[in-house]
């Protein structure tokens, strides 16, 4: 204060007044700018990973059904048993849902023709599978997403109802970490027929999630999680990063009532859902594959 001895009290009060609303003005202003949100993978985070649901996130439609066209189209099963059921995933395009009967039905069905066969024979069909039939559905979106995971050194896992193999084929292809899913019980590198627990579906899900957290020491509230389905809400909640992407109905209420982030890379949305001829044409094969499985090993 030295500086304005010279001046009258008066015009040092003054003064003092104007620096002070100086700097309640420039306040105000930098707090009027929108904080930007903090760079989100952070860098160098080795307690943190991402976790992604396959179905409807990373990829569009259900890899089961996919993988189970390109066992038709290695004669698997035979051509009269699938037209019977191309509803299923004729459904599941139209709809952008899981039903966990559908699923069920599915999974069920893929052991049956499974069953018998080495795991090695199914891993090597499911690259020659993805070639044919995944690796043009992969959402680009989420792919960017889980690479920026990637980039910023964090382990990247797939999350998926869908058997082991497929989802560890799939990982491997888009360059991710590894992949949590359904197991199928094999002895001696044969498949039996039977699940090894329950399918990898809602609260397992979390639970996987969970466990492999603890075993590789992450810190999930510094983790993010992504799926499309209201299925994964369990999942979804684990984690201090979740994304609901393409989400279902009840995904995107729920994100919004948690005011989690929300992506859509869907496009024409409108189109799918009345399109019934296009997409039930596409649909017939892919769809109805796993459940044409489960009778044509019935009937033999």
């Amino acid at each position: 204060m030295a500086a304005l001895g010279w001046l009258t009290p008066r015009r040092r009060s003054a003064t003092a007044r104007s620096v002070l609303a100086g700097e309640a003005s420039a306040e105000a202003a930098r707090k009027s700018v929108p904080e930007e949100e903090p760079e989100f993978p952070v860098l160098g985070d080795d307690r943190a990973a991402a976790f992604f649901d396959l179905d409807n996130t990373v990829m569009q439609g259900a890899a089961l059904f996919h993988f189970g066209r390109g066992l038709y189209k290695r004669k698997f099963f035979e051509t009269r048993d699938l037209a019977r059921f191309a509803w299923q995933q004729a459904w599941f395009r139209l709809a952008g849902v899981e039903d966990p009967e559908h699923m069920q039905d599915a999974r069920d069905s893929a052991l049956s023709i499974v069953k018998g066969h080495r795991v090695s024979e199914l891993m090597s069909i499911g690259e020659e599978i993805y070639d044919e039939y995944m690796a043009e559905r992969i959402w680009p979106g989420t792919r960017a997403l889980a690479q920026a995971h990637l980039d910023a050194g964090q382990k990247v896992w797939l999350v998926t109802a869908a058997p082991v193999e497929i989802a560890r084929v799939i990982a491997r292809r888009l360059g991710l970490t590894g992949a949590l899913g359904t197991v199928a019980e094999s002895v001696d590198g044969v498949y039996t027929g039977k699940l090894v627990g329950e399918p990898l579906h809602g609260p397992a899900k979390a639970e996987a999630v969970r466990a492999l957290a603890l075993a590789e020491g992450l810190d999930l509230s510094r983790c993010a999680a992504y799926s499309d389905s209201h299925n994964d809400i369990p999942m979804l909640s684990l984690v201090g990063h979740p994304y609901a992407i393409n989400p279902d109905s009840k995904l995107r209420r729920h994100a919004r009532d948690m005011d989690w982030r929300l992506r859509d890379y869907r496009t024409g949305r409108k189109a799918a859902k009345v399109g019934i001829p296009a997409a039930a044409g596409v649909g017939a094969v892919a769809g109805g594959t796993a459940a044409a499985i489960a009778l044509h090993r019935r009937r033999r």
